[in-house]
């Protein structure tokens, strides 16, 4: 069983950065894609950023630019970079890890923007 612990959220202006990270407790390179999603209240959870095998990455569209999500394999850990931060960025970010077998998800940490 892997755990997914997500950190680095909080409140920040319209225009700051953040950056988020999701320690894995188990090796990240066994997963065939690592990911950022985020849900916001009232709406439904949406991908944000991933990075599978390759280190080859794809966004959504109204982050790219604007977020990078990378990997530290040394320290299982993942990384998502937010510049430019828009209230509408507000959510709860989760981390996700997938697998042929399994699918795992962390706690999420809350992103809020004010404008």
């Amino acid at each position: 069983q892997v755990q997914l612990v997500e950190s680095g959220g909080g409140l920040v202006q319209a225009g700051g950065s953040l950056r988020l990270f999701c320690a894995a407790s188990g090796t990240i390179l066994s997963f065939n894609a690592m990911a950022w999603y985020r849900q916001a209240p009232g709406k439904q959870r949406e991908l944000v950023a991933r990075i599978i095998t390759g280190d080859r990455t794809n966004y959504a569209d109204s982050v790219k630019g604007r977020f990078t999500i990378s990997r530290d394999g040394a320290k299982n850990t993942v990384y998502l970079q937010m510049n430019s931060l828009k209230p509408e960025d507000t959510a709860v970010y989760y981390c996700n890890a997938n697998s042929a077998f399994n699918n795992y998800w962390g706690q999420g940490t809350q992103v809020t923007v004010s404008s």
